[in-house]
């Protein structure tokens, strides 16, 4: 691994400590792209307007309409946490602004028997509920047919979306035909944060359509609902799916950390916190991403979202903690799984990879593959080969779920696009993201996939990507070494496009043990002073001196705080 250093302007550096910032936390928020003070301020009031994002204003107007005329507005959600949590912002925000209980739904595919998004099936089943809207949050960018059938039975769509929209052979966007599509990805749309996941696009139509009812009288501005009480639901998504931390996305998610921290949530949060054992006191974004967000998710990769939203939706404190152990036991379950699965996919790796060349991306498939797990297994095969890495599974419909993790500098939808142009008919469906992208082939072509994501990539990636590197903050000062330091960087909102902080320094072992079968517990001597560290997932033993990648976190025993390293990598000899 090459470990380097970010670029620290030391102007600006200068000017956020004399606005009165913590002289690290200056220093850190420099060096990702922080130039001036008021983007650290997380007040509501400095979100953007939802008057920015086009089709927000169009969605709050045909959804006040049905809220008015009495009609059934039932929501279609997507199987991910960010669905989930989608789907619940969704349906409390509009019982909040107005809709009578039995006048919204929801419905959720199955990802084993439905796929992904909606489809014509999944639009029989909202006309059977005899809806009159259909709001689709965190997927519809691609349903095309989906939305014709709609509209041949009388239902009205608004799409709600974040994800990129299709691109013809011919290079222009098509776009399904709904009613409205809000979507900061849409061609025209002049929302400045366009890593707005699928929780905030349904947050931001709510702020709409509570700004479009306060104009029909419906409320004042004094005694209007108060919609950032499901700010804890659009942090959760937010961070679970892996959104851009860019400043509006990091003011939802402080915001929402805020709110639980104090004590105000949902009594499904409140409930999977005590199911991964959690103290909601000291939330912080790691909470969402390593503990809770897993927790929603095994639900949508084993049983069925259902559980997930129901956990989300109910105020029952008693039903909600039911709900939350029922998703701790899937989740066991979940981890079970994927352990195998890595494994037996690791073992295949190795008569696949050859050590003199290995190949520039990674496509693997075995018939004992679960398809609810293959996106997990492609970021963790991902993570140790440092590959654009697709993993495959037969699927119910008899038809290969491949899910995709790239590495930066590889666009993995764009990958997929280009493929799919090239061999026309190869792929059933994808779509995606830069980072996550996922596509369905037939069995028979495998190979045919696999080839052809190695010969993109080979084309669009420059050797330098391949190799390991990690971009760290440099040594961190002696004085910093605390407790109170460690807890400051914990309560920040870290995250993809806002790296949490990693330093490095040339250090000497003083001794190592292996605890548990898998992780190394060190004495270090960084700086002339002795610290604890740990290295997850480490077995071999670490040379007497080296440069070590490392994050500090608290280590709490017997009601005392103690400052642990925890090494992320070794710099090449």
């Amino acid at each position: 691994m090459k470990i380097t250093a970010r670029d620290v302007p030391a102007r600006t550096t200068w000017a956020l400590e004399q606005a009165g910032v913590h002289p690290l936390l200056a220093r850190l928020f420099a060096s990702r792209g922080v130039r001036h003070v008021d983007e650290l301020d997380d007040a509501p009031a400095k979100l953007l307007p939802p008057s920015e994002l086009k089709g927000a204003l169009e969605a709050a107007r045909l959804l006040a309409d049905a809220i008015e005329q009495n009609q059934h507005i039932c929501i279609v959600a997507d199987y991910d946490c960010d669905g989930a949590t989608a789907c619940a912002v969704g349906l409390r925000g509009l019982k909040m602004l107005g809709a009578l209980p039995g006048q919204i739904s929801f419905v959720v595919p199955d990802r084993a028997l439905h796929g992904y998004g909606l489809t014509p099936p999944i639009v029989e089943m909202v006309h059977a509920k005899q809806a009159k809207v259909l709001m689709t949050v965190d997927n519809g960018m691609a349903s095309h047919e989906a939305v014709d059938r709609a509209h041949a039975l009388g239902i009205q769509v608004v799409i709600t979306d974040h994800h990129l929209p299709v691109v013809n052979a011919d290079g222009q966007v098509s776009l399904p035909l709904a009613d409205v599509i809000v979507n900061p990805n849409q061609p025209d749309c002049p929302f400045a944060s366009k890593a707005l996941v699928g929780v905030g696009v349904m947050f931001y139509v709510l702020l709409a359509l509570r700004a479009e009812l306060r104009q029909r009288g419906a409320f004042d501005a004094a005694n209007q609902p108060r919609i950032d009480s499901l700010l804890d639901l659009v942090a959760l998504g937010t961070v679970a799916d892996v959104g851009r931390l860019d400043a509006n996305n990091r003011r939802l998610v402080s915001l929402g950390l805020k709110r639980i921290r104090s004590g105000r949530m949902q009594p499904g949060i409140a409930a999977l916190f005590v199911a991964a054992g959690r103290d909601p006191v000291k939330a912080s974004s790691q909470d969402f991403g390593f503990a809770l967000g897993p927790r929603v998710n095994a639900a949508g990769r084993l049983a069925e979202m259902g559980l997930g939203i129901e956990c989300l939706l109910t105020d029952d404190v008693g039903r909600a903690q039911e709900l939350a152990q029922q998703l701790d036991a899937i989740n066991r379950e979940r981890r079970e799984l994927e352990t195998g699965m890595r494994e037996q996919a690791e073992a295949l790796l190795e008569s696949l990879m050859p050590e003199d060349e290995p190949p520039p991306a990674i496509a693997i498939f075995d018939p004992e593959f679960h398809e609810g797990v293959v996106g997990i297994v492609a970021s963790r095969l991902k993570d140790r080969q440092h590959r654009p890495t697709f993993v495959f599974a037969l699927g119910q419909d008899g038809l290969l779920k491949g899910s995709g993790r790239s590495i930066p500098g590889f666009h993995l939808r764009d990958a997929l696009d280009l493929v799919s142009k090239r061999h026309p008919g190869l792929l059933k469906k994808f779509g995606g993201h830069a980072m996550a992208a996922g596509c369905t082939i037939l069995e028979e072509d495998f190979d045919t996939f696999e080839q052809a994501i190695m010969l993109v990539a080979h084309e669009g990636l420059d050797p330098s990507l391949l190799a390991r590197q990690i971009s760290t903050d440099g040594p961190l000062e002696t004085q910093w070494f605390t407790p109170e330091t460690a807890s400051a960087l914990e309560q920040t909102v870290w995250g993809p496009g806002f790296d949490t902080p990693v330093f490095s320094d040339a250090v000497e072992v003083i001794s190592q043990r292996l605890v548990g079968t898998r992780h190394m517990k060190l004495s270090l001597r960084v700086q002339g002073q002795v610290r604890d560290g740990i290295w997850f997932g480490r077995t071999e033993p670490l040379p007497d001196k080296v440069h070590l990648a490392f994050r500090i976190g608290l280590d709490e025993y017997q009601g005392r705080q103690r400052v642990q390293i925890m090494v992320e990598g070794l710099a090449d000899a």
